[in-house]
């Protein structure tokens, strides 16, 4: 896949054009979402003396990468950018795990373990307008409302904008509706989530105060790799 650090030759593309290039690929796929990946720094287009953005081959196949790893194996863009920072960098990205059965395999490679994390700038906060959230998420307007209804999907607190963690819910309820996986099964895990919640609060509160620090998001990361690791043992057996 080319990188953003190769040298651009060769003609250029306006939007439109890419996304006419992406849709039969990728039918999600739109303008807004092609934005929303350059502001979140997963490509970077020139720009012509006019001011509108003109997308070299190498942009394009950003793109392709970017879409068929989110399509097909659900990374988060935080992952994402790292494969893309070792592509630049000429190194090979960690291999990825086999597409399940059914779904879309234009996603390289199989794997058996995860990525290991590489630390990375922060990032601003992602604000994101009720438009915004369901063109990049591919939701339409009634699945939004009911997400919303159900409090799965929030606005920020004191703010009618949407954060990174809004959008993940938005695309993996549309991704996991594909499946069967609908809103009574949505309101099901959420349920399951605001327990674990209680538990967690409750357990490390003791620690809260002894510790002289947060460690919120320390157990929270803990948390979250634990019952994805037993939901994922769960699957195997079953």
């Amino acid at each position: 896949m080319p990188t953003s650090g190769e040298a651009r030759s060769g003609s250029t593309r306006s939007i439109g054009q890419v996304l006419a290039a992406l849709k039969p690929e990728f039918p999600d796929v739109s303008i807004s979402k092609i934005r929303f990946l350059e502001a979140e720094g997963l490509i970077a287009p020139q720009r012509a003396p006019s001011g509108y953005r003109r997308y070299a081959d190498s942009d394009i196949e950003r793109l392709r990468y970017v879409l068929a790893v989110q399509r097909t194996h659900y990374l988060p863009l935080k992952v994402i950018r790292e494969h893309l920072d070792l592509l630049d960098r000429g190194l090979t990205p960690p291999s990825l795990p086999a597409a399940p059965t059914g779904a879309e395999s234009d996603g390289p490679g199989t794997r058996t373990d995860s990525p290991a994390p590489v630390m990375t700038a922060p990032k601003q906060p992602l604000r994101l307008s009720r438009d915004d959230l369901l063109q990049a998420s591919g939701l339409t307007e009634p699945a939004l409302t009911e997400l919303e209804r159900t409090q799965i999907v929030s606005p920020r607190r004191g703010s009618n904008h949407y954060g990174r963690d809004a959008l993940t819910l938005a695309i993996a309820a549309r991704r996991m509706a594909e499946y069967g996986i609908d809103g009574r099964h949505l309101r099901a895990f959420k349920m399951s989530a605001d327990r674990e919640v209680g538990l967690v609060e409750q357990a490390i509160a003791p620690h809260l105060r002894r510790a002289g620090r947060d460690v919120s998001a320390e157990v929270t990361q803990l948390v979250i790799s634990f019952h994805a690791a037993l939901v994922r043992t769960a699957m195997e057996r079953g």
